[in-house]
This record gives structure tokens, sequence and C-alpha cells, in this order.
């Protein structure tokens, strides 16, 4: 399994370009889940009332949940966020674990009986953004 930080090149400001994801991933270098891939489909869970604050979420937790509101692939989201695809993917771990957010596959579109084509356009546009 590849890493982020394996595509990292050698230029003397590889300690400060790998310390930002380090600490937001809080030292994980790949996602615990496997069922995360670029389109799979991200959505925000609205908040269950009297609901225990969880753990403090880092600003790029909170983007997620923001952008998430409106259904979002992982794609658009690691890019956005302008992240690594895979630490994207522990943060939003992080998040079903906390149950901020839901993930799905993409839906399928029953004309054409394949992908939706408006979901498979967004992660194209995403990944030019990276």
């Amino acid at each position: 399994m590849n890493h982020w930080t394996d595509s990292l090149e050698s230029d003397g400001e590889e300690e400060d370009s790998l310390v930002r994801p380090y600490t937001i991933t809080r030292g994980r270098t790949a996602p615990q889940r496997d069922d995360l891939t670029l389109i799979t489909v991200v959505t925000t869970v609205e908040p269950e009332e009297g609901r225990p604050a969880g753990r403090r979420l880092e600003p790029e937790h909170r983007a997620i949940v923001e952008q998430c509101r409106e259904p979002a692939a992982v794609a658009e989201i690691a890019a956005e966020l302008d992240l690594p695809v895979s630490v994207t993917k522990i943060l939003i771990g992080d998040l079903v674990e906390f149950g901020a957010v839901t993930t799905r596959p993409p839906l399928a579109d029953g004309r054409s009986g394949g992908l939706n084509v408006e979901i498979l356009q967004a992660v194209r546009d995403g990944l030019q953004k990276l």
C-alpha cells in the first residue's frame, strides 16, 4: 500500500511539508477504512439534540463537515482541502466514527445503467484541482 509520504521529493523542506498532515492525522499515515474510494460520496449528518460534544475537531474536520452539507466525493474533498487523498480518507474515517458524516458508493444512474455522470464529472474536476 502506498502512503501519501511516498511521493514527496527531498528538497530541504520535507520536514515542514510533513508536519501539518502528521499533526491533523495524529501521526497516522494510512486510513483504517478500506471502503473509501475516490468516488465514495460523503454527506454530513445533522447532529442529534443532546448528543455530547466529541473530541476537539481539527479545522480540516470542520471544513469537511461544512463542505459535505451537500454530498461530495472523496476526490472533491481532498482537492478542496488541498491535502493528499490518504490524509483526507483518515479525516473522513474520524468523522464517520464520530457520527458527523456518512459515506456511500455513488448512485447508479438508472437511465444509463452505470454510475451517475455528474458524480464522475465532479470527481474529475476534483482531481484536476490536485
